[in-house]
This record gives structure tokens, C-alpha cells and sequence, in this order.
């Protein structure tokens, strides 16, 4: 296949639409399944890079979750403590312990539901039937993978209908050193990012302590590629092997750090035993379930607690989780691991990023404030490393 209709572009009014090779040479992917369009295609060949370069990194299975052209999540094949599955809503998945990839997924799928509500998916290998199920019975736009078991594609190929799309991409393809887009008529032309992020990348540590852990340097690993391919400016937190707070395209750096702090501390909180034990009813599905732990975390918790508004959702009143309660259990978290894709211009970011359990973080260094950056940093006793490469996406 060497070009493919598009439905139409970014929007529908944007017309004609279609992908391409520019030298005329077969596309690198096969569509066995739906109808991919524009979007589609730009969170699958984003996503695919992101698991691709982690596993070529760690040495393991990758899976992300996109939406709009960035990352939610991304996370490689730990298993999961029984807390974790629960939060992530997979606790009833028959082998999850056996499939790397099918955990590798659960974990990017469960870090921000909201989020990934109609999400685009990248896994680093073929899909097993195990991996299938999850993504079956989640509201999805489509997947791309290497390759897939028959009977994993006959379940997906179910999913919407009969619609569902799922793209094979040739996990040998390699482009061109050069890529060009338009803009306004205009052709821009630049090399490649093949910048490769590695352990050997952690090893300027500035900070007075020096103690960086194999699983603090998978995290800021995991942090960095995701941030790659990140919409900037970003920042990311990462745990346990997966990413747990990703800050996409916002203007200010401290508001990247505050936006993936936010959703960095849902994640861990979705994990407390006050949010596992709401007795939700079982007969609200769950994505509203999604909605309702979003608004009892938030300020407006009474939206749900309200008279009249928990019984529809809860066979019981539950007690609020008070600020105060959140504070303090939050404040028991540490080893969380922060990546971010340009210099940290103020200490701002890093008391901020405290509070969020930080204990680990990478990123450029260059401003004229690095001086402020580390001392606040020594503060707290974090591990900082400067990697001297920033990692913008546009």
C-alpha cells in the first residue's frame, strides 16, 4: 500500500486528506482492521516510537496510552500489587500476572482514566490474548503493534462494532534522517530526533546526594522517552515503571510540574484504601466511575456526596477524603522519579514537585538559576541529574 484516504484531516472540514511515502515506496504498516484517520495516525506513530524506544532502552515490554497527540501514560511489564490492580480496574483479568505486555497496558491505561477515555494505544510487542481482553472491553480509538496472535486480533476485531482500528506497523521500518512538515504553505525541514536516552545519560549528577538506584534510573528513563514525545513544554512523573503524571503543552514550566503533580497525586491516591472501598454500585459502569473518584478527589466532592446525587452511585454514603487526610497521606510518599523536557528555571518547580514524593530528577539544566535549582534540591535530599539534551515536541 503505498497511500491511504483519509476521511478527512484534523477536522472534517479539511479535505482532501492521506497518508503517504514522499519518495513513492510502500507505507510501512497494514490497516487490518476499521478506518484510521488523521488524528489516528499522529497518536500511532508517535505512540509506537515512545514503547519502541523504551524497550530498545530497558529491555522490556512497553505500552502507552495517547491522546492528542501526547502520552497519558506510559509503563513497562512490572506486575502489579493487588491495590494497583484494583485502582486500575483490572483485578478481575484471568492471567494478568503471566502477560508483560497486558501489564505493561493496565499500568499505562489505569495512571489517568480521565484522560485516556477514548484513548489511542502503542504496544512494543505482539498482542496476546490477554492484552486483547483489557483493551476489549475499554472505550478505545484503535491500537498499533508489531504483530498480533489470531485469536487477540479476532477479539479486538469485535470491539465498536466491527470498526475498531488496528494498524500492524513493520517494527524494522526505519525513516529517513530528514523529515519536513507545512505549515501555512511553508515547508519546514529538520533532522530527525534519534537523540537515544539511556543510563548513560544520568550520570552528571549535581546534587550533594549522589545516590541514584537501578529502579530510580528505569523511571527517569521511562520519564525522558515519554517526554520525547510529549507535546511541549511537559514534564513527567514516573513510578514503579510506569509514567503517573504527564503535564503536556502548557506555556509555563511551573504549571507542567503543578498539571503532572496533580495527576501524579490522583494516581497514588485512587490507591488509598478510602478510594478502593467506595461501594460503588455495580451497575455504574466504569467510566463513570472515573468521574466520580475525579470529583470526590477534588473540591467539589459533594457533587457526588450530595443528598440525592450518592444514591446513584453508591450503595452507601461514603465519608469525604478531606484535604487534610490527602495531605497527609500523601506526604508518606517518596522515590517518585521527575523528568522534564527543558531547564527548571525556578526552585519553584522543585518545591512543588516535593510535594508530589520526588525524590529523583532529571532534566537539561542551563538556566542562570541551575545554582537555585540544586540548592533547593540539597534541601530536600533529592538525586539531580543534568542531561544537557532538552527534548522539545511540537
Amino acid at each position: 500500500m503505498k497511500e491511504f484516504e483519509l476521511k478527512y484531516g484534523c477536522n472534517p472540514n479539511q479535505k482532501p486528506s492521506k497518508i503517504y511515502m514522499h519518495d513513492g515506496s510502500e507505507l510501512p504498516i497494514d490497516i487490518l482492521n476499521g478506518r484510521p484517520g488523521f488524528i489516528n495516525f499522529l497518536d500511532a506513530f508517535n505512540s509506537w516510537q515512545l514503547v519502541k524506544e523504551i524497550k530498545e532502552a530497558l529491555g522490556m515490554c512497553a505500552a502507552a496510552s495517547f491522546k492528542h497527540v501526547s502520552p497519558t501514560s506510559a509503563a513497562v511489564g512490572i506486575k502489579m500489587s493487588d491495590k494497583l490492580k484494583k485502582a486500575c480496574f483490572v483485578d478481575d483479568i484471568e492471567g494478568l500476572d503471566d502477560s508483560p505486555l497486558a501489564t505493561a497496558y493496565a499500568r499505562a491505561r489505569g495512571t489517568d482514566r480521565m484522560s485516556s477515555y477514548g484513548d489511542w494505544i502503542a504496544l512494543s510487542d505482539k498482542c496476546d490474548v490477554t492484552t486483547a481482553k483489557i483493551i476489549f472491553r475499554e472505550v478505545s480509538d484503535g491500537v498499533i503493534a508489531p504483530d498480533y496472535d489470531p485469536e487477540a486480533l479476532e477479539i479486538l476485531k469485535g470491539k465498536r462494532k466491527g470498526t475498531y482500528n488496528i494498524i500492524k506497523i513493520d517494527e524494522n521500518y526505519v525513516p529517513t534522517e530528514q523529515e519536513k512538515k507545512q505549515v501555512f504553505g511553508i515547508t519546514f525541514e529538520q533532522g530527525r530526533n534519534n537523540f537515544k536516552i539511556d543510563e548513560a545519560l544520568l550520570t552528571d549528577i549535581v546534587t550533594d546526594n549522589k545516590n541514584l538506584p537501578d529502579d530510580a534510573k528505569r523511571d527517569l528513563i521511562i520519564a525522558l522517552i515519554t517526554l520525547k514525545y510529549t507535546q511541549s513544554n511537559s514534564v513527567c512523573y514516573a513510578k514503579d515503571g510506569q509514567a503517573i503524571g504527564v503535564g503536556a503543552g502548557q506555556q509555563s514550566r511551573i504549571h507542567c510540574t503543578r498539571l503532572a503533580g496533580n495527576k501524579a497525586d490522583y494516581w497514588h491516591l485512587r490507591q488509598s484504601e478510602k478510594v478502593l472501598s467506595l461501594p460503588f454500585k455495580d451497575s455504574v459502569r466504569r467510566a463513570d466511575r472515573d468521574n466520580a473518584i475525579d470529583v470526590y478527589l477534588g473540591e467539589d466532592y459533594e457533587d457526588v456526596l450530595g443528598e440525592g446525587a450518592w444514591q446513584e452511585l453508591f450503595t452507601e454514603k461514603p465519608e469525604p477524603f478531606t484535604r487534610s487526610e490527602q495531605r497527609e497521606y500523601l506526604a508518606s510518599i517518596t522515590g517518585v522519579a521527575l523528568g522534564s523536557d527543558a531547564f527548571f528555571p525556578f526552585g519553584d518547580n522543585i518545591e512543588r514537585a516535593k510535594r508530589s514524593g520526588v525524590s529523583y530528577i532529571a532534566q537539561p539544566g542551563g538556566s542562570i538559576r541551575d545554582d537555585n535549582v540544586i540548592e533547593t534540591c540539597n534541601k530536600y535530599g533529592m538525586v539531580m541529574a543534568m542531561t544537557k539534551m532538552r527534548l522539545f515536541h511540537h
